[in-house]
Formats: structure tokens, sequence, C-alpha cells
């Protein structure tokens, strides 16, 4: 598989869950402001996850188009980040429909855990596949991002039993951390040669 059908195919499940998570929004019934207000607790958890995918998607576009390399074991990394990804609109939804109950928001930080590890695998598996000295390698670094985040999301996750709302604000915090793509990939992928990707 090349580079280019990779993205094209991770850029299609990312578009499919955030159409998921749109359409689990349900239409108000009535004309005015007080018909949305039942609506308010659904309406944050998608925007929410809208951003949260949405960072993923520019990030991993950042990622692959530094990419030159693309192996079985970076296809694999990918499918299981879009495995984690594709939960979100369950997770959002449950989170939703619930008003922020503990568990919801418990297991909506797992989801949240367990697709930055799934990305914190992908990007190993690139810089294995592209070698220590490669552009997507210096572009990386120690990934200092990648594991606070981590440690984040594992306070966040038992906290939420405790305080929901400091839960989500430290989900909120890692989107923050993340919301500009790492400039240093950045500039590695305007450095990248043009794909010579082997399956």
């Amino acid at each position: 598989m090349t580079k280019g059908r990779l993205e094209a195919f991770s850029d299609g499940v990312i578009a499919i869950i955030i159409t998921i998570m749109v359409l689990e929004l349900k239409v108000p019934h009535g004309g005015d402001l007080q018909a949305l207000r039942p609506l308010l607790p659904t309406l944050a958890t998608y925007a929410m996850s809208f951003v949260f995918v949405g960072i993923y998607w520019n990030n991993h576009h950042h990622l692959l188009h530094a990419t030159t390399r693309i192996s079985g074991g970076v296809l694999w990394a990918n499918l299981h980040l879009l495995f984690w990804l594709s939960l979100t609109p369950f997770v959002t939804g449950w989170m939703g429909e619930n008003h922020f109950e503990p568990l919801p928001v418990a297991i909506y930080g797992v989801d949240l855990l367990l697709s930055a590890i799934a990305y914190f695998i992908l990007v190993r598996a690139i810089v294995a596949a592209e070698g220590p000295h490669s552009r997507v390698a210096a572009a990386v670094g120690n990934d200092f991002k990648g594991k606070i985040s981590g440690v984040l999301y594992l306070v966040a996750i038992p906290l939420a039993f405790v305080w929901c709302g400091l839960a989500l604000g430290i989900y909120l915090l890692v989107s923050l951390i993340w919301l500009v793509p790492d400039r240093r990939m950045e500039r590695s992928a305007v450095a990248a040669p043009s794909p010579t990707s082997r399956a």
C-alpha cells in the first residue's frame, strides 16, 4: 500500500467518525432557546470530541506527510489508532446522554488514553520503518507532549469518580497542548521528499 492510499483511507474513516457524531445530535422540539437547554450536554460533548478528532486528523496528516516508507507494522498501527478513534462517537454519546455522570466521563477518558497510546505506537512504527536518523525521528524527538498527555489522562480517569468537572478540564487541557501541531513535524513535512513508499 502506498502512503497516499493509507492517508486517503484514514481520512475517510475520520470523516465517517465525525459524521456519526453529528448524526447523534437530536433536533430540538421547539423554536426557542429553551428548547436547546436539554441538548447542551450533548452539544458540549460533540464540540469537545470534534476538537479531539480534528487534532488527531491534523497531526496524522503532518506525520504521514513527513513519512516516506509504509511497512506492514505501520499499516496495523494505523488501524489500531482508527479502532480507538472509531469508538469516539459511542463514548461521546454516552457521556452527553448521561449529563457527565462519573462512569461515562471516565470511559471517555479511557478511550482518549487508548487513542493516545495508539498514536504513540503509530509514530514508533513509522520511526522503525524510516530509521532512527530519519526526518520523522528527528521531528518526534523525545515526544514530551505525548508522554505528558498520557500522564494527564491517567490522572483524570480516576478523578472522574471524585470530581467530573476537573477531569473534563484535564481532557480539555490535553487538547490545548495538541491544538497546534508540532512545528518540527511541519518543517519535516515540508522538507520530506516525494513518496517512494512500499507495502
